[in-house]
């Protein structure tokens, strides 16, 4: 840093305000001769003047704003030229340049252009209208510039008249990459979709999705708010606010923008970070702005301006905030370096930038190096008269390194080395020294194809004509009360990610993680966005995932879905469960009481079959069919009990196709025999001699048990062949999975349960019917209650059955299948086992002829006495006939009067009927 006092002024300066416009002569602002001429289009000016507002002559103004960055892409240009003409690249072949200042104007750079289209070697500055331009050489053979993409578009369209390249190293519009539009453009560095994609992912990466964004309002700046629109739906991220501020500064409207600009950032609390599309001199006015209204957020700088170390100067910069951009990759500058070194040896005479950088470095001689950047943008060309008079004096070296912006003086220089690899091309069989060896279009075909090496990388142009780099991710941070921009990580282009240089820099991006810039705040896991009346998707509500959905992540835009067939979860989850497999198991408290009573009931059926055994020959175990068709039954009661067993535990296979065969089949043979009982006592005591001879025929025992029983059987063997039961997982309830046999068939197992049903109440009408009979021997009535209990027990099953859901299922069948069991069993066996035990008086042959005898007498009228003689006369009978018995009817048999019984008991008043009950008696009894 130079003192004042160490700086001798070596220019005489004088202001002149009626300077209007630079002479033609000057119209250039750099230039050296050669055999081939490279134009250059830089803003080394950062605004041009208008006197008028309105202007009304076609006067190119003068410019203001010294931009020491631009002017040091200049002289990274003539570096380049200088390097190359030096080298053996071209073979003696020398470039040549002539470089214009646009002063950030695209009517000025316009002029530059058409100076560049004008006709090689002509008296006058003149550009030839044709049809064809083939054939036509122009002044220049490649142009570099502009410094702004709205330059680039303005003069490149102007260009394409002649397909004269022009290669860019700053213009990063994304519409540029348009080769209908912009056939001759090519860049040496990267679109803006690479720039903005880069910027969403940031934005994204640091869980900011509620962002400002300030832009200029031209070609430039309306293209990178497009592509930064896509790139941030992509991401997730909302725009909260748009502003743009005229392009130019010469505009009088800026201060008002900017004002309102920053009016717009204090109103949106929730906006903490901004992304700024704005030339370097924008960016300058915004900031001091917003540092005098103490506005503290992050700023995301684009290429333009993350590298401008002017900016950096600002006083009070560091209350800002934080500033993060992207700048363009650069490599070793050490040339340019030493370049710079020499730069006061350089002949001012062709290069008016640099003899206009003396002048205002003497003008400003008394200013610190922090404030050298202001103080050289203060003065216009207007106010600055060269004369004579110069003697040494400091060129401040460190200062012009500390305003390198490596990223733009790096894409320089590959620009120029670019067009001299396609000149080599060019030149391999023609020879260059003559200007009209090749027209610019052919140099523009060599360039799409050209292919070198830039510090050992391959360096080419893609289809697009854009050369991609990549990006250098750029953090400012205060150090030692200083501004220093440091590079924290790359931004690599293919794989669309961050790779930074250690741990110590991601942990510095990290902490930008630490600012919240959210319209709405963060969605917990187990919760989902719910989009509210805004038009932005990132103004939201959260609310809790639903029933069987989860989200495992902050800011879920839905819930997902479990599997619902294995899977649940609750209200507010954040991860589902597996379902529990649940069934009817041993140890599950119900089906215990299940095995319990089905256990009771198998002693029930040992202590009948014990009970039977041991009275074998007594009356009640013979009139009970024998020994044989009770151990039938009783295995019978046994087998239902034990079927059980087969709905209790996992269900499998065979257990799903085994349980109902073998309970309908048991199940059936009990009923059959039951049934065969029934017929045997209602034959035995029938008086009626038509339904005697009608049950003598039915009545075969065997055949009719077999035949029953197989009906089922053959059921039974159907369903289990051709519809089998199987096991399935149930999953309609939402915490478990139910496993359980599917019968198959639901009509299949109707008719088995049918069957079974019809058997019982056939069994049940005849033993309805047998209700009367004598107190020993009326199993009918017992039966009757039997099958009554049956038909309760089966016909509440199956409403509640086809209600019930769930592992307990089963539990209903077996309960039904327990009490219609335990009912016949019990009204078949008990009351037997009641007289075997406790009426031995009444279990006896003579016990038996008695109650016989009497129910025989009370009976006698069952009989049918065709025809009784009577010894007396027709008009009283010897034994009068009581009317309440019988109705007799006088005939006429042989002259002899007799009295006919249509009832079919005969009892005379007072008087046994003779022999008639005892020979009932033991009939009757013989037949049971």
């Amino acid at each position: 840093m130079a003192l004042v006092a160490l700086l001798i002024p070596c220019f005489v300066i004088s202001f002149d305000v009626t300077h209007s416009c630079q002479n033609d002569d000057n119209f250039v602002g750099a230039s050296s001769p050669g055999d081939i001429v490279i134009g250059g289009l830089f803003a080394v000016h950062g605004k041009m003047l208008h006197p008028e507002e309105h202007p009304m002559r076609p006067v190119i103004q003068n410019c203001a704003g010294f931009e020491i960055q631009v002017f040091l892409q200049t002289l990274a240009m003539i570096h380049a030229i200088e390097m190359i003409n030096n080298s053996t690249l071209l073979s003696g072949i020398k470039l040549g340049y002539e470089i214009y200042d646009t002063c950030a104007e695209v009517t000025k750079a316009m002029g530059a252009a058409l100076r560049f289209l004008a006709k090689f070697n002509a008296s006058k500055d003149t550009v030839e209208y044709k049809c064809n331009y083939s054939d036509y050489i122009p002044r220049i053979k490649a142009v570099i510039g502009s410094s702004y993409s709205e330059i680039a578009m303005a003069v490149s369209r102007l260009l394409n008249l002649q397909l004269i390249p022009l290669v860019s190293h700053a213009s990063s519009a994304e519409i540029l990459s348009d080769k209908i539009r912009f056939p001759s453009f090519l860049r040496t560095v990267p679109s803006d979709f690479y720039q903005t994609r880069a910027m969403a992912r940031l934005i994204h990466r640091s869980g900011w999705n509620w962002i400002g964004l300030i832009a200029t309002d031209d070609d430039y700046g309306r293209s990178a708010l497009e592509s930064f629109g896509i790139q941030a739906m992509a991401n997730n991220v909302c725009i909260a606010f748009k502003e743009m501020l005229p392009a130019y500064l010469s505009d009088g409207t800026i201060n008002a923008k900017v004002n309102q600009a920053l009016e717009k950032i204090v109103q949106e609390t929730r906006v903490n970070v901004i992304v700024v599309f704005l030339r370097q001199f924008h960016v300058t006015k915004l900031f001091r702005k917003a540092i005098e209204r103490n506005i503290h957020k992050i700023w995301i700088a684009s290429d333009n301006w993350s590298a401008a170390v002017k900016i950096t100067t600002i006083p009070n910069i560091k209350h800002l905030g934080t500033v993060v951009g992207f700048a363009y990759k650069s490599e070793n500058l050490s040339t340019f370096h030493d370049f710079l070194k020499t730069l006061h040896l350089q002949p001012t005479e062709n290069n008016m930038f640099l003899k206009e950088y003396s002048v205002l470095l003497s003008t400003c001689a008394h200013v610190e190096d922090q404030d050298l950047n202001k103080c050289l943008s203060n003065y216009s060309q207007e106010n600055l008269i060269y004369e004579a008079g110069m003697c040494s004096q400091s060129w401040r070296d460190d200062f012009l390194r500390a305003n390198i912006e490596p990223g733009f003086i790096q894409s320089t220089m590959l620009a120029v080395h670019a067009i001299a690899y396609a000149v080599r091309e060019q030149c391999k069989d023609r020879d260059c020294k003559n200007p009209v060896a090749f027209a610019p279009w052919e140099l523009l075909e060599e360039l799409k194809k050209v292919t070198f090496s830039d510090n050992e990388k391959e360096v080419h142009f893609d289809a697009k004509g854009d050369l991609n780099m990549g990006y250098d991710v750029l953090l400012w941070k205060e150090i030692s009360g200083h501004m220093v921009i440091t590079e924290i990580a790359e931004y690599d282009l293919q794989e669309d990610d961050f790779i930074f240089k250690d741990e110590e820099k991601e942990m510095e991006f990290l902490n930008l993680k630490t600012v919240k810039s959210t319209c709405s705040r963060n969605c917990r896991p187990g919760q989902m966005k719910k989009v509210s009346a805004s038009p932005h998707t990132c103004c939201y509500e959260c609310v809790n995932c639903p029933e069987d959905h989860y989200t495992n992540q902050t800011d879920m835009d839905y819930c997902f879905l479990c599997n619902n067939k294995t899977h649940w979860s609750p209200v507010n989850s954040t991860t589902c469960y597996k379902k529990t497999v649940e069934y009817l198991s041993w140890n599950d408290w119900f089906a215990i009481l299940l095995i319990i009573l089905s256990g009771l009931g198998v002693v029930l059926i040992f202590a009948i079959s014990t009970i039977f055994t041991r009275n074998l020959a007594t009356p009640v175990v013979k009139a009970s069919g024998g020994l044989t068709v009770c151990y039938v039954i009783l295995l019978c009661h046994f087998f239902i009990f034990a079927s059980t067993g087969f709905f209790i535990g996992e269900p499998r296979e065979f257990k799903c196709k085994t349980r109902q065969a073998f309970f309908g089949i048991s199940f059936a043979l009990c009923i059959s025999c039951i049934l065969m009982k029934s017929l045997k006592i209602l034959l035995a005591f029938s008086f009626d001699p038509k339904l005697q001879n009608f049950l003598k025929c039915l009545y075969k025992p065997v055949p009719i048990v077999v035949t029953c029983t197989g009906i089922q059987v053959v059921i039974c063997t159907f369903w289990v062949i051709f519809r089998s039961p199987f096991v399935e997982q149930n999953f309609f309830i939402r915490r478990v999975i139910i496993l359980e046999c599917n019968e198959g068939s639901i009509v299949t197992f109707g008719v088995m349960l049918g069957y079974i049903a019809a058997l019982a109440f056939i069994c049940f009408i005849f033993a309805f019917k047998g209700r009367k009979l004598p107190e020993n021997y009326n199993e009918a009535k017992f039966i009757t209650f039997g099958m009554l209990i049956y038909f309760i027990a089966w016909i509440t099953f199956i409403p509640v059955y086809t209600t019930t859901f769930g592992k307990y299922r089963p539990a209903v069948e077996i309960t039904v299948i327990l009490i219609s069991n335990y009912g016949i069993l019990c009204c078949t066996f008990l009351p037997k086992c009641y007289i075997i035990l406790y009426k031995q008086e009444t279990n006896t042959k003579s016990a038996f002829l008695k109650i016989i005898y009497n129910y025989s007498s009370k009976s006698a009228g069952c009989l049918t006495v065709s025809q009784i003689s009577l010894e007396s006369n027709c008009t009283t009978p010897q034994y009068p006939i009581t009317n309440s018995c019988c109705k007799a009817e006088k005939t006429s048999v042989n002259g002899n009067c007799h009295f006919e019984v249509s009832k079919h008991s005969l009892i005379r008043e007072n008087v046994p009927p003779k022999n008639t009950a005892g020979t009932i008696s033991r009939k009757r009894l013989s037949s049971i």
